[in-house]
C-alpha cells in the first residue's frame, strides 16, 4: 500500500480527460487560478486594514481602552 506510480497516474489523468475533456478541464483550472489569486490579494489587503481601536474582550464582554 504505498504511493502510486507514474503508470497510475497517467491512467488517471486519461480517464479524466475522456470525461471531462480539455476545454472543460482547461476552465476548471483558469477558474482555480483566479480563486487562489483573489484569496492571496484578500490576504495582503486583509493585513493592512487593521482597525486602529480595537477592543479587548474581557470575561466574555468588549472593553474597550480609553
Amino acid at each position: 500500500m504505498g504511493s502510486f506510480s507514474i503508470w497510475h497516474w497517467l491512467i488517471v489523468l486519461v480517464i479524466v480527460m475522456l470525461v471531462f475533456g480539455t476545454g472543460k478541464l482547461r476552465n476548471v483550472g483558469k477558474d482555480l487560478g483566479g480563486a487562489v489569486k483573489g484569496f492571496k490579494d484578500g490576504m495582503r489587503e486583509g493585513s493592512t486594514d487593521a482597525p486602529a481601536d480595537q477592543g479587548k474582550i474581557i470575561d466574555g464582554e468588549a472593553k474597550r481602552d480609553h
